[in-house]
């Protein structure tokens, strides 16, 4: 089943069940794919299972960055409210590799790049997103990625 008919089936559901803060969150993620659906009409392109994923991880970037902000600034039920929202977003994504699996990947995406150094680092990347597609989460492998180069 594709992400999208997933995240829909899901949204009918909650509606059925009147679970409303499910129902918000969910209306949250459709209208991101909307945006891309718009985005994707103009350059005559078809909006992937990927290009979803991807979406989703910036969302929950977003998220946690107001979560911490609400934190900060006092107000936790704020916080608490952009965290729900982060786990219904986490649900829709592949499992997370294990940072072993992950760190094997990069030694030998690192090897077949014959990467030398941090200028080097676009190539890596390349060669993880090729290899790993959506499973990959490009913020926790370019820190990864960067360590290893600056080693």
């Amino acid at each position: 089943m594709s992400l999208r008919k997933q995240i829909m089936d899901d949204l009918k559901t909650a509606m059925k069940a009147g679970q409303s803060e499910t129902v918000a969150q969910i209306r949250g993620i459709t209208a991101k794919i909307k945006d891309l659906d718009v985005a994707a009409r103009a350059k005559s392109a078809e909006v992937t299972d990927t290009d979803i994923i991807s979406a989703l991880r910036s969302m929950i970037k977003s998220r946690t960055e107001s979560a911490t902000m609400y934190r900060e600034g006092g107000r936790p039920e704020l916080a608490e409210k952009e965290e729900g929202e982060i786990a219904t977003i986490k649900s829709y994504l592949p499992p997370e590799l294990d940072e072993s699996a992950l760190k094997a990947g990069i030694a030998e995406a690192v090897q077949k790049t014959e990467a030398a150094g941090m200028k080097d680092m676009g190539k890596v990347m390349a060669a993880l997103k090729e290899r790993f597609g959506a499973d990959l989460d490009p913020a926790k492998a370019s820190a990864l990625v960067k360590a290893h180069l600056s080693a």
